[in-house]
């Protein structure tokens, strides 16, 4: 098996809304892009696989240790080996690399968030970061294509923390910051425990609308000069809204179900977001 093949098929065991995004892309950004997300799959599957916190921050350290060999020529990971060929040519930096490891690394030590500053700083270590490399993969020539990507990124990772709040509690989380919980009247048990109450739905709600504020923000600072060459972004962005609005229209019922988009409907809204852009 090659570089590319483990990475393509890291890429479709996940059922990724991203893999979608891939489909129309030229097939070297195709082959970029697929090894970065698969770098981001290896990364948060330490933390997802591992029981014993301390072997998952010696496996995390081996990836950075890693993404130190990567840029010294000498990848032994079929990931870093198949994005080895693109560093220089799409702009793979290592800061961005280890700030995505780092941000796994929170996972480790953090399950409950203050505040929305504590938060947000995560969501750009496990997501804005990944934007800002995928922004040079896919293509750009004006600066501000950056701002959108790093918004971008925040914008997926909010969505995913309201899609995952049941999910993420089972797993003795919560991403919802504290002192957002307290102004809406919802505590840590309820949502431990799984009782959606008006309050809890109130909060969603919330989340929600922060999470539309992103992506605004993100649409406003993309250049149009740079639209066509992000339009893989695009796709994502359309299928996470949809995702959102189904999320919002089924009355946030987020701690007892995953809701997701068939594979036809996130095939239909990328032709659709690919033909338009």
């Amino acid at each position: 098996m090659t570089p590319d093949d483990y990475c393509q098929q890291k890429a479709a065991a996940s059922g990724s809304s991203f893999y979608y995004s891939f489909l129309f892309l030229p097939a070297e950004r195709r082959r970029a892009i697929t090894a970065l997300y698969a770098f981001c799959r290896e990364v948060d599957d330490v933390v997802d696989e591992c029981s014993d916190a301390q072997l998952a921050r010696t496996k995390l350290a081996w990836w950075r240790g890693e993404v130190g060999k990567l840029f010294q020529g000498e990848p032994s990971h079929p990931v870093a080996r198949a994005l080895q060929p693109f560093i220089q040519k799409f702009e793979i930096r290592a800061k961005y690399l280890n700030e995505i490891v780092d941000g796994m690394e929170m996972d480790l030590t953090q399950t409950r968030y203050l505040d929305f500053a504590g938060l947000e700083r995560y969501c750009y270590h496990v997501a804005g970061a990944v934007g800002l490399l995928a922004a040079g993969i896919f293509g750009y020539r004006n600066p501000r294509t950056l701002d959108y990507a790093k918004a971008l990124g925040t914008a997926f990772q909010l969505t995913n923390i309201i899609r995952d709040v049941g999910e993420d509690a089972r797993k003795n989380r919560i991403y919802l910051p504290a002192d957002e919980l307290q102004r809406f009247g919802v505590s840590a048990k309820e949502i431990l425990d799984a009782k959606t109450s008006e309050n809890f739905r109130k909060l969603m709600a919330f989340q929600a609308r922060r999470a539309e504020g992103y992506y605004a923000s993100a649409m406003a600072a993309l250049p149009a000069e740079d639209r066509r060459d992000q339009r893989a972004g695009l796709i994502m962005a359309a299928i996470y809204r949809a995702t959102l609005a189904e999320i919002e229209r089924d009355g946030f019922k987020v701690l007892t179900q995953r809701t997701s988009l068939t594979p036809l409907r996130k095939l239909w809204l990328a032709w659709k977001t690919w033909i338009a852009a």
